[in-house]
Formats: structure tokens, sequence, C-alpha cells
């Protein structure tokens, strides 16, 4: 068998071995998932992502391992995106603390399996329309000038959410939690969960900003086994990243600015061989993905940086007072 497709098999093992364990074992029972529980989660997700890198670096050699790490800088930065989202959501529908990380992990799961399909139909696409990869720059180009513009607050309404509406009129939905369970027999009739509401809106949650972030891969590699590994292995670190900074998402105030440089840059380099090649006459220019880690990682670590001192000084303000 072709190692490719044991790459493939491998890969996926690994990941459904320790989401097993997460739930079974780690998380077996529902419970409030502390900073420091949120810390290690976080820890141990980064550690097997960059192990996984390694193994990426030995097999395949440094420019995919190079285009792998550049992928997954991409997609964990712009999931942060995503806890805004979730921070709000959770608090519309006020679910305990103790059930949310139930919600993220079937919504994960349900994400995976969602941006596997849109990033092997975008591989095709590629392969066959090599052209679209300019609609995909000027896409993300247009969205990180419009994310730098937008209001603060991202609009969440979940009453307009389309899935809620179907689900509602195809389902009874119960009038108050049951526990962490999505579905129950209610007057002896199956009936969803508002937990089950809630996690339907994750599921679109992701897809939206899938939209986003898929083509920013594409920005990085055409490496279809590349561009999904980065962008799962960014996915699955999420729910832990929520449980560690949903707290102190405020004071994070420039890392929208910063994810929108970034959105910005990738949509840049994608357009920048074609626009180059109109000037030169011949085969554009390349932005190298050394040039694209450093810029993202630079960028990340200025808006946090700028956000951490601007938090600082407004506390200061306010003890003054």
């Amino acid at each position: 068998m072709d190692t490719t497709v044991w790459a493939w098999i491998g890969f996926h093992a690994m990941v459904f071995l320790v989401l097993a364990l997460d739930l079974g074992v780690f998380h077996r029972r529902s419970h409030r998932v502390s900073v420091r529980e949120a810390g290690i989660w976080t820890l141990v997700w980064i550690t097997l992502s960059l192990a996984f890198n390694g193994l990426i670096w030995l097999w395949r050699g440094p420019e995919d391992a190079l285009n792998f790490l550049t992928g997954y800088l991409v997609e964990y930065s712009l999931s942060v995106d995503n806890i805004f989202v979730f921070v709000l959501l959770f608090s519309y529908f006020r679910v305990p603390p103790q059930y949310q990380h139930r919600v993220l992990f079937w919504g994960i799961l349900g994400a995976l399996l969602m941006r596997g399909t849109m990033i092997l139909l975008g591989a095709a696409l590629v392969e066959r329309f090599e052209w679209i990869l300019y609609l995909f720059g000027a896409f993300l180009l247009v969205t990180g000038v419009r994310l730098i513009f937008q209001d603060d607050d991202p609009d969440v309404d979940p009453q307009r959410n389309p899935l809620v509406a179907i689900a509602r009129r195809l389902l009874p939905i119960t009038p108050e939690m049951q526990g962490d369970r999505f579905f129950v027999r209610d007057s002896g009739r199956f009936s969803a969960t508002p937990l089950f509401l809630v996690l339907l809106i994750v599921e679109s949650t992701d897809l939206i900003f899938a939209v986003d972030s898929i083509p920013a891969i594409f920005g990085i590699t055409h490496d279809p086994f590349i561009v999904y590994t980065s962008n799962i292995c960014a996915i699955l670190g999420l729910r832990s990243l929520y449980f560690l900074l949903a707290g102190v998402m405020e004071s994070f105030y420039y890392l929208r600015y910063g994810l929108a440089i970034i959105l910005s840059f990738i949509g840049v380099k994608m357009l920048t061989p074609l626009v180059t090649g109109w000037f030169l006459g011949g085969h554009g220019l390349h932005i190298p993905n050394t040039v694209s880690l450093a810029v993202i990682a630079l960028t990340l670590i200025t808006a946090i940086a700028a956000s951490i001192i601007r938090s600082r000084r407004l506390m200061t303000a306010t003890d003054s007072y």
C-alpha cells in the first residue's frame, strides 16, 4: 500500500484515539473545566501537533514541514474568532459550564467531517481550475479589510439561525436543559433539548468561519494532506483554547486587527503571482512561505502584546480613580 495512504490512515487513527481518550477517560463525567486543566490540554494539543510536524519533516522534508507549521499557525489563530461566538452563544442559552465541553466536543467532531469534505472539494477544484486561487485571494483580501471595519461585537442571533428554525419545525424542544443530554423522551415522545440547538449553532458557526479559513490554507500550500492535517490539528485544540481564553477574550482588543492583517496578507500572497505576471510579462513572483510564517508570527505577537499593554493601562487608569 502507498505510504501516503498509510499516512492518511495513521493520522485518522491517531485523531480518533486521542478523541476517544478525551471523551471516554478524561472527560467521562461532565464537569467545569478549570483554567489549569484547559492550559494543560492546550499544551497537550500543541505538543501533539508539533510532534506530528516533526514526523512530516522526517518523512517529507523541511518544505512540507514548514508548510504544515505555517498552515497550522494560520488556522489556529483564525479559530480565535470561533471563541468570541462560543462565549456569546453559551451566555445567550445560559449553558452551565459543566456542559460546555460536551457541546464543543461533538461540535468539533462534526466540524472535522465538514472541513474534511470542504478541503477535499477545494483541492479538487484547485487541481482542475488553478485560477480559482486568485478568487480565493481576492475573497481573503476583501474579508480582511471588512474585518477591520466591522463592529466589535459579533452578530449572533440564534433565533435567526436557519438550522434552529428547521429543528424547531421538525422536532419538539423541551423548555429547559436536561442535564448534558441532547435528546430525551418527554411525555412519551422523542424530544430535543436546548443543548441540541446550541450544538446546531456551533456547527453552523464553524461552517461560516471555514469559508474564510480554508481558502487561507490554500494560500500556503495546495497539498491536500498538509492542508487537511494542519486544519484538523488546529481545530482539535480549539476546545481547550476556549476554556483557557473565554474569560479574558475582551482583553485581546487588537487581536481582531491582527487576524484581519493575516487574512489580507494571505490574500495578497495569492494574488501576487497574477499581478506581478502582468507587469513582468511572464511568470509572476511568489512570496516564500518562510516570509509568510515570519509575517504571521510577528503579526500575532504584536497584536497580543499590544492588547496586553492596553489592558494593563486601562486597569491602571481604573485603579487610579
